[in-house]
């Protein structure tokens, strides 16, 4: 059985904490349902366990650990925040993490009913995030890129699931913000990585942020697509409005990438469906709905 193999359980996850917490071993422990980079365990009512599984390095798992306590403080949303960490041992040659629970139902398995709310609870999430990161800060090769450094990756996506009805609509969304001027500012602190299974919401608007083994520091225009991949049609002029930092260059930027993500989650409910490994069934209906909701623009 290789490392990433190794079968988590809640017996794993009790005398990991014994070995090396044991004041929080008596605490109850749940499985959470989702993740694949890492799985997450509820711990207590207040705590969660994060556990590096199929991510073939701990450096996102180290990532959190350094920089959640710098920006949570600040943030208007629940964010995880790490309190204790966990070593690779004999038992478990990986890293894993205690971190603060995000309450709240993951937006993959529920809706926003408030979307006003909603958009302006992101917005005023995003313009607290978006500030200049030091340089220190960490930077990404997988996200952060103008996305005409993407088209491979949005290549892959658009033949694979692109239904032929739309696919001259969308292709043109994607070469205007290949086409869109760069991002001139400093590198802000980006999320990186919002999408429905990474939000949690509750009375029907979003209540937390989760999952931050992306961020990075760079073009804000990541996490401005999450006006289209997140919130209910008809509510992102209402978010950019309350943003009120992004220019059109940004617009048109964010505005494709949210096609590409659009795209990977019908990818992965594809995948679902068909039963491949990491495939999310109920991700194939969100993505489609995100990209009608590009398609209408702004």
């Amino acid at each position: 059985m290789t490392d990433s193999e190794i079968e988590i359980t809640a017996d794993l996850v009790r005398d990991l904490l014994r070995e090396q917490h044991p004041d929080l071993a008596g605490l109850a422990i749940r499985e959470v349902a989702g993740g694949w980079g890492n799985q997450m365990w509820r711990l207590g009512d207040e705590l969660a366990v994060r556990m590096q599984r199929m991510d073939p390095t701990p450096e996102l798992q180290l990532k959190e650990r350094q920089w959640l306590p710098v920006l949570a403080p600040r943030l208007p949303l629940p964010v995880p925040n790490p309190v204790r960490f966990g070593a690779p041992s004999e038992r478990f040659p990986k890293h894993w993490t205690v971190m603060t629970w995000v309450p709240g139902e993951p937006l993959d398995h529920a809706s926003i009913s408030r979307g006003d709310h909603a958009a302006d609870t992101l917005a005023r999430f995003l313009k607290a995030l978006h500030v200049e990161a030091p340089a220190e800060a960490p930077s990404s090769a997988d996200f952060g890129a103008h996305p005409k450094h993407c088209t491979h990756g949005f290549e892959n996506f658009f033949r694979a699931v692109t239904p032929d009805d739309i696919a001259a609509d969308v292709r043109a969304v994607w070469d205007d913000a290949v086409a869109a001027p760069e991002w001139e500012g400093p590198p802000v602190w980006v999320h990186g990585d919002l999408h429905p299974a990474n939000v949690v919401v509750s009375d029907g608007t979003l209540s937390g942020i989760v999952d931050f083994g992306a961020m990075f520091a760079g073009d804000p225009a990541w996490d401005l697509a999450a006006a289209w991949v997140l919130l209910p049609e008809g509510t992102a002029p209402r978010f950019f409005d309350t943003y009120a930092h992004a220019d059109e260059a940004a617009i048109r930027r964010a505005r494709g990438l949210a096609a590409m993500k659009s795209l990977f989650l019908m990818l992965m409910g594809q995948n679902g469906d068909r039963g491949l490994p990491g495939g999310k069934p109920r991700w194939g209906p969100a993505g489609r709905a995100a990209l009608d909701r590009v398609l209408t623009g702004v």
